[in-house]
């Protein structure tokens, strides 16, 4: 009997999600799979759920030949031997979780990788990339108007709730929808005239965050224009402006012109042109991949040239990628829901935790999709539930050439019995500290 197993999420007790629901584990029960089930308090959906879906509750997961989860899992409860499917977040050689990398080679345990279950064009299959971009939009929307206020200028945006204070994600984008028509009606506080939100990418997460921003009935406006200034600063105009990569990048003075796919192969001969555009930002939502061969977006030097010249219309950044000094150079930490904004302020080149005092206020939450718990699982779940079949019978103890699974999960298997694959060698170098 191929058995399965679910681990509870404990990075963070406000980790709700789950990466299969009951009803998509029901169908696989039925065909004879064997599901054990961690017990856990903090899911979206109880035990009992689980239980009446022919799950097994049990802390022992030892009987289990892969275990799936969500979060990263502590170094001390790989277990040797056993396949884990979860984010590892290890691919760009993260520092923070080398060593839980390393228990896994050294315990001779496989590691598959949602991020990299991808097609042959590189197109993420499993992913919660729209509800982190959802969630992202509603929370910086939500911390514009909470800034708003504390400068005392009353707007709509106060109406607005965090995505987890919400019932649903209908219930957000209702309260969004709201805001922009009372704007409308009402007129936009001279402090946000003009108001204009710059999303940047287009994958799934800008596309999520875009669903939110529209809700405000936004007028398009190309980047171009936003650079020359051909727009209005209208009493009842809210501008969305999206921004590319020939938007956001120029090749370095010599080089050859812009091309995207010379742009993705050698980053290092690009530089960053996304200074021009923020001091015409009034809420900037960074929505893009980022390792450290890209340009960064915004740099502490721009926003302290901003500041300097008086220029403070960016008060929010909603870093939903939330690269950790990454994209946005001054996201200096990441956190949960319980901690989720930062302020630097950038002529004293500081920062705090928090949504007051005198900065930028910046959205640094890495785990955006567990606010709306439910809703992300259940899609999560669809995506993922197709695979699980063949992952559950795949014979692990072979070679990895001989290993008989998907091609998709095979480009996401980054240790196999304890080595690195093939495709993520590279790695070696992060390790050797």
């Amino acid at each position: 009997m191929q058995t399965i197993a679910i681990r509870e999420e404990d990075k963070s007790v406000l980790e709700k999600r789950v990466p299969l629901t009951p009803a998509d584990l029901a169908p696989l029960v039925a065909r004879g799979m064997r599901v054990l089930v961690e017990p856990s308090n903090h899911r979206v959906l109880r035990d009992e759920e689980f239980t009446r879906a022919g799950a097994e509750l049990t802390r022992d997961l030892s009987p289990a030949g892969v275990i799936f989860g969500l979060k990263e899992i502590p170094a001390a409860k790989i277990l040797p031997g056993k396949t884990h499917i979860f984010f590892s977040h290890t691919i760009k050689g993260q520092p923070y979780n080398m060593g839980m990398l390393r228990q896994i080679l050294w315990s001779g345990a496989t590691l598959i990788d949602y991020e990299r279950v991808v097609d042959e064009h590189n197109r993420r299959l499993i992913f919660f990339g729209n509800f982190a971009g959802y969630a992202g939009a509603i929370n910086s929307l939500y911390l514009l108007g909470q800034r708003l206020a504390q400068e005392g200028i009353r707007s709509p945006l106060q109406e607005i709730r965090r995505a987890m204070d919400c019932d649903s994600l209908a219930h957000a984008h209702a309260l969004v929808r709201q805001a922009g028509r009372e704007l409308r009606r009402e007129g936009l506080p001279e402090a946000l005239r003009p108001f204009v939100i710059g999303v940047t990418g287009y994958g799934n997460v800008s596309k999520g965050a875009q669903d939110v921003v529209d809700e405000l009935e936004p007028v398009p406006l190309s980047p171009a224009d936003l650079l020359r200034g051909h727009f209005e600063a209208g009493l009842n105009e809210i501008y969305k402006v999206v921004f590319t990569e020939a938007d956001m990048v120029t090749p370095i003075e010599g080089g050859p012109p812009f091309e995207l796919q010379h742009y993705f192969k050698h980053p290092e001969g690009y530089r960053s042109v996304f200074e021009g555009y923020l001091p015409r930002l009034s809420l900037l939502l960074n929505c893009i991949y980022w390792d450290g061969r890209y340009p960064r977006l915004v740099t502490r030097e721009a926003v302290r040239r901003l500041w300097a010249q008086a220029q403070k219309t960016l008060r929010v950044i909603g870093d939903i990628s939330c690269d950790i000094e990454g994209s946005i150079e001054f996201t200096f930490e990441a956190h949960g829901p319980d901690q989720p904004f930062l302020i630097y302020h950038p002529l004293q080149d500081r920062y705090h935790l928090g949504l007051e005092g005198e900065g930028v206020a910046v959205l640094i939450e890495d785990i955006l999709p567990s606010e709306l718990p439910l809703e992300a699982s259940q899609y999560f779940s669809k995506v993922l539930s197709p695979f699980v079949p063949s992952i559950a019978a795949a014979d692990f103890g072979v070679p990895f050439e001989e290993l008989a699974v998907p091609d998709p999960i095979r480009r996401a298997v980054i240790v196999y019995r304890g080595q690195l694959t093939p495709g993520y060698r590279y790695l070696e170098q992060y390790l050797k500290d």
